[in-house]
């Protein structure tokens, strides 16, 4: 932070947490940030809710990414998580949060992981189970310490889930890193019986596995638009920094939910647009584009290389 402080600022650039950085170290860096700059601004995210923080800003990524899952299975396919068998991987923030919101609403989480392997329930996990596992991590400890309490747990060392969560799984959200699932694990999924398919982590697919996804699954979306969650709180952090107020957990909910609905929404009418219905991935793309570029055009700034780009371009998930 004594080098980082002269280019962050509430105006400049915010830096948030992710992977091994949560509130904890949000705070030793927004500390020393305040002791060099002698300011209290809202120049990270991810902080506290009792000095600066948003209510639901750990829980957001999770919950995000299954309110745009329920979102389109609502729209498309007139169903819910009712009964729904669903595997997760990862075990951090956007993994428990996101089985959180599954419970509530109803789906069954069968599996979670870390980089030590994968920790499967068959019949799912119990509400006892899933709070001895939050118990375990809690403490800092890993999936194979869960193993050792369930006698009912298969655990694989260091195994991704997908190739061991059985049959009938009805939908999964990979939310552990980037390119955890290759053409492999999403045969293995789509071999399972799974339909839905959202993103919780960034980029967690590779390009074969977002192929197969987009061929055989009923409804597939990317992180660009899954996982907006925590970014979109972040954004709600920000905004109560400067208003100097705090918004109750129902309040920040209802926005999160609100924008989730608002990107659905987005990226459905502009698949529709472009003559590909349910193409989510080219919806994200495009309508992340569009705003882009709109904005760039409107502010007198356009760039030539952008006569280059067309749909084969915006189907690529890392546009």
């Amino acid at each position: 932070m004594s080098e980082l402080f002269a280019h962050i600022g509430p105006d400049t650039d915010v830096p948030a947490g992710d992977i091994g950085v949560g509130s904890r170290e949000i705070g030793f860096l927004y500390g020393e940030w305040k002791r060099i700059t002698a300011k209290c601004q809202g120049v990270l995210t991810g902080k506290g809710v009792g000095w600066g923080g948003s209510n639901i800003r750990p829980e957001a990524t999770g919950y995000g990414v299954v309110y745009i899952t329920q979102m389109a299975m609502k729209d498309e396919f007139n169903t819910n998580y009712e009964n729904k068998r669903v595997a997760i991987s990862g075990s951090g923030n956007v993994a428990q949060f996101t089985a959180e919101k599954v419970f509530e609403l109803g789906g069954n989480v069968i599996s979670f992981s870390d980089s030590g392997g994968s920790i499967i329930e068959p019949n799912g996990f119990s509400a006892n189970n899933y709070e001895k596992f939050l118990e375990i991590k809690k403490h800092g400890k890993r999936c194979k310490d869960y193993a050792r309490e369930s006698k009912t747990c298969k655990f694989y060392e260091h195994e991704r889930p997908w190739k061991h969560i059985g049959d009938n799984i009805d939908i999964a959200f990979p939310s552990a890193t980037q390119n955890e699932i290759d053409g492999e694990d999403a045969t293995s999924l789509i071999k399972s019986g799974v339909k839905y398919v959202a993103e919780g982590a960034n980029m967690p697919s590779t390009h074969d596995a977002m192929s197969l996804f987009q061929k055989h699954c009923d409804i597939y979306i990317p992180a660009k638009a899954a996982n907006a969650g925590g970014v979109a709180v972040s954004g709600l952090e920000m905004a109560q920094n400067s208003q100097r107020v705090i918004w109750s957990r129902q309040e920040v909910d209802k926005k999160l939910y609100d924008i989730m609905e608002g990107i659905y929404d987005q990226i459905k009418t502009t698949a529709i647009d472009l003559d590909r219905p349910n193409d989510y991935v080219l919806g994200a793309n495009a309508a992340g584009y569009k705003k882009v570029a709109d904005a760039m055009f409107d502010q007198g700034q356009p760039l030539k290389s952008w006569g280059s780009f067309g749909i084969a371009e915006l189907q690529d998930n890392e546009v």
